[in-house]
């Protein structure tokens, strides 16, 4: 092998600029074996320290652990930083802010954040308020938690607050989760209310606008715990534009900042697609009248499996 083939291999290995690296490699090779490896482990070492938090976004089915192993609360623990973490806890999709907040503080307390803080947002213009920025600017994970989304929704929706949530996600600056009512938000369609274990039909679904952290998808939550899987189908078939996903408690689909997500925890996520649909009733089917949906793709994915939700593909396990 030539020298410049091996650097080549030794610059994609690590994941650095092949223009900007190839003189340097040459001059590791110049070095004796010694010398060479602890440049290599020293560049790892680098790269290491440079990668991104591991989940930017975790959409939670809700009642997850809080007691046991907690391992969805401590994947967002670690991505937010771990030790290192600044924590902002939203708990204004309860009607019972400071229980809620509390109860959170004290976990990621707990685990050893840096920092906790609770944004204890009462009223829809204290989300212009500096000192909730200032905190924010500060954080390193948004933990937003259980209630009423269309609380959430109109008390944080379109301000200040919520659009430097996205600006920092969207820059890498944060780790966003959210859990129960924090989940149903996530997409740019929302669940707001609705029935469960009927036909699908358009009166058991209550829809509005989310707040588009991930346009693309129609979450719902606490969903095989509670029958909704016609609920689903009755807002896939108002959006069949949008994926539907339905999340069982103490499950996460944690978003890896590459149009996927992972399933963690101890239920499962149900994925509904519609992108070959070929007919519903939908548009012109009376309010309780049974819905027709053709040709949907429907997947069951449990700890460990993976989904493009861009691509709407499911990645082998690795």
């Amino acid at each position: 092998m030539t020298v410049e083939k091996f650097c080549f291999q030794i610059v994609i290995w690590l994941g650095v600029s092949p223009s900007e690296s190839l003189h340097s490699c040459r001059a590791m090779l110049n070095q004796d074996k010694d010398g060479l490896m602890l440049e290599v482990e020293s560049s790892l070492a680098q790269q290491s320290m440079a990668i991104p938090t591991q989940y930017p976004v975790m959409v939670i089915g809700g009642a997850e652990d809080k007691v046991n192993g907690r391992s969805i609360l401590t994947a967002f623990f670690e991505s937010a930083g771990g030790s290192d973490a600044v924590i902002g806890i939203i708990p204004c999709a309860s009607r019972e802010p400071n229980i809620v907040g509390d109860r959170y503080y004290q976990i990621f307390n707990g685990m050893g954040a840096k920092q906790v803080q609770i944004l204890d947002i009462r009223r829809r213009d204290e989300c212009d308020d500096a000192r909730w920025l200032d905190i924010l600017s500060s954080c390193s994970g948004i933990f937003v938690t259980g209630g009423d989304q269309l609380r959430l929704c109109d008390l944080i929706g379109g301000t200040p607050l919520i659009q430097t949530i996205k600006d920092k996600v969207k820059t890498g600056d944060l780790v966003l989760a959210g859990t129960s009512a924090g989940a149903a938000i996530m997409g740019a369609a929302m669940i707001a209310g609705g029935s469960s274990g009927e036909s699908p039909n358009q009166s058991l679904v209550d829809l509005t606008q989310g707040l588009g952290f991930i346009p693309e998808l129609l979450v719902d939550q606490h969903f095989h715990n509670r029958n909704r899987m016609a609920r689903l189908l009755s807002a896939v078939a108002a959006h069949p534009d949008k994926l539907g996903i339905g999340i069982d408690e103490d499950t996460c689909a944690a978003l890896e900042g590459n149009g996927t997500f992972q399933v963690l925890g101890k239920g499962s996520i149900t994925v509904i697609d519609p992108g070959h649909l070929t007919h519903t009733n939908h548009p012109r089917a009376e309010e309780e009248s049974p819905l027709s949906l053709h040709n949907l793709k429907v997947h069951i994915l449990s700890q460990g499996d993976r989904y493009n939700y861009k691509e709407r593909l499911v990645l082998p396990n690795s």
